[in-house]
């Protein structure tokens, strides 16, 4: 890769103002399987979702008009995340939770975007679900915005 004096101006400047990733300790997840492994065992959008930090369209996914009782999984590894009774609607278009199960979600600090969020990843194969924000409903006041091409939906 060829940089010259403008590249490297501003790859400099984005990383003096905290522009992408942070860089923190590896995490090691329990469920691990190669670049190549992910793509068989993903849908297209569920690969670029949970192994590259894409968003799906709001309004586009099936999980906003669920209404069962149940359990929503991770897409990747089936990791049990958020319970249905969690689930509200938040007018993004996007399927939005209050709270997720124990030990399900891990997070951290995304500066992707210029400026910094909370990213929500599975906790077991570190497959990106989506951020999380301070304007949800009582009693946690946190709204879990996933990606629902990350999840799966398990009737109860």
């Amino acid at each position: 890769m060829h940089t010259d004096r403008r590249t490297f101006s501003i790859a400099g400047l984005l990383a003096l103002v905290g522009c992408g990733r942070s860089v923190e300790a590896a995490e090691r997840f329990s469920v691990t399987l190669s670049d190549a492994e992910w793509r068989k065992r993903l849908s297209p959008a569920a690969y670029r979702t949970l192994r590259h930090e894409d968003t799906e369209a709001p309004g586009t996914s099936p999980l906003n008009r669920e209404k069962r009782s149940g359990t929503y999984a991770c897409a990747g590894c089936a990791n049990p995340l958020f319970s249905s009774n969690t689930k509200f609607e938040s007018g993004t278009g996007m399927p939005s939770l209050w709270v997720p199960l124990p030990k399900a979600v891990g997070t951290r600090t995304d500066r992707a975007r210029f400026i910094a969020r909370t990213e929500v990843h599975c906790a077991r194969c570190g497959g990106h679900l989506g951020p999380v924000f301070d304007d949800g409903p009582k009693p946690t006041g946190k709204r879990y915005c996933m990606n629902g091409v990350a999840m799966t939906f398990r009737a109860a």
